[in-house]
């Protein structure tokens, strides 16, 4: 581009680089979604197809964006952690979240008829996003933990609110019921009073959802004797299952792998 001198606009841009040798998570939200949600009849406290909806787009940034190599979702809500040497766009904020933002968007709207072809997009759905910076791996591990804690204490509360308010409550008088319990009361509340075992539904909606690379190995082939020719192969997997422990980590090392 020719020197111009208008040029000088350009000392006023901020270099927003990322520090190195750091994980970056950007954590994508639903912007008003419990208008999106009730104008859009979803079920409650849960809609499959709208968690699976979410999830679908998150398969797509693990496989657009190769540098992702974990992702955790639930309700509304997505975080994506890019690799520790991640140079993607040179680190700079301001192309890692709204990149994140608009295409994560932009697949949501796509696939919305492959999830609700009974039901028209009635106004567009849109996210927010921010970017945070860890220096190790236990505390991304330590994010993750957190978020699914979080998942766990909304929707217990979640499941126990909504069965209130199918029973007959208000949503004022539900809400009183619930004031000042605890996560025993909630699981007696909803065995005695609605026959609902809560370690027994669905595991999306307890643990929420993991998007990983999962290293698959695979016959391709026989050999001159007859011996299987194998060879390793990556599949982006979806899963809801714990990651608080270490079970999940310790068989998936190579996800959070820290630099030498």
């Amino acid at each position: 581009m020719a020197n111009s001198k208008y040029e000088y606009v350009k000392k006023f841009e901020v270099d927003d680089k990322l520090p190195p040798h750091n994980w970056i998570v950007v954590r994508i939200d639903g912007c008003h979604f419990h208008r999106f949600s009730a104008d859009h009849a979803f079920e409650k406290p849960n809609d499959e197809r709208a968690l699976n909806l979410m999830n679908i787009c998150a398969v797509s940034m693990l496989e657009h964006f190769p540098d992702i190599v974990f992702a955790y979702g639930v309700s509304d809500e997505y975080s994506f952690i890019f690799k520790e040497s991640t140079q993607f766009y040179e680190r700079r904020a301001s192309k890692l979240v709204p990149l994140s933002v608009s295409y994560f968007t932009s697949v949501y709207v796509m696939k919305w008829n492959e999830f609700f072809p009974d039901k028209e997009l009635k106004h567009p759905p849109y996210f927010d996003g921010r970017v945070i910076c860890y220096p190790r791996a236990k505390i991304v591990l330590d994010y993750l933990a957190w978020r699914q804690v979080d998942c766990h204490i909304n929707n217990q509360y979640n499941t126990c609110f909504w069965m209130l308010v199918k029973s007959g409550k208000t949503e004022q008088e539900a809400q009183e019921s619930l004031k000042g319990t605890v996560s025993k009361d909630k699981n007696e509340l909803l065995f005695q009073q609605f026959g609902v075992n809560y370690d027994k539904l669905p595991a999306i909606f307890r643990k929420g959802s993991c998007v990983y690379i999962e290293k698959l190995e695979e016959t391709v082939k026989l050999d001159d004797s007859g011996n299987p020719v194998k060879r390793l192969r990556k599949k982006v997997t979806v899963g809801h299952f714990d990651i608080i422990g270490p079970k999940f980590w310790n068989e998936h090392p190579y996800i959070l792998e820290e630099e030498k």
